[in-house]
């Protein structure tokens, strides 16, 4: 496959790495636009959120649960951050490989 964070996901191209467990990796984005901005990807490989399937909805509880323990031990709970993922060309998806954004450390500008 030649997916970026596949080849993230198999060392084959180096990252950040903040935190792995046999379902998930947490890495530095390598171009921040927050002085906490990290990616959230499951190891397996799904294009993005609209792919998501049944079989996929505990996987995803988890992945929340990553989400959460990610920011405590990143020390941005208390004055909060933003997660987000983007689906498609026009949302601005780039790598298509399901992954969550956590930006914080900073004041965001809202959205909506």
């Amino acid at each position: 496959m030649d997916c970026l964070f596949c080849k993230i996901v198999d060392g084959s191209i180096p990252s950040v790495r903040i935190y792995e467990d046999d379902e998930f990796l947490v890495f530095k984005d390598v171009n921040p636009v927050a002085p906490v901005h990290l990616l959230v990807i499951p190891k397996k490989h799904i294009d993005s959120l609209a792919y998501i399937k049944e079989e996929h909805a505990s996987m995803m509880g988890r992945m929340m649960l990553v989400i959460a323990h990610v920011a405590r031990d990143q020390g941005i709970v208390e004055n909060g951050y933003r997660v987000l993922s983007n689906h498609g060309q026009d949302a601005g998806q780039i790598i298509q490989h399901l992954h969550f954004h956590i930006l914080g450390g900073k004041k965001l500008a809202p959205i909506g």
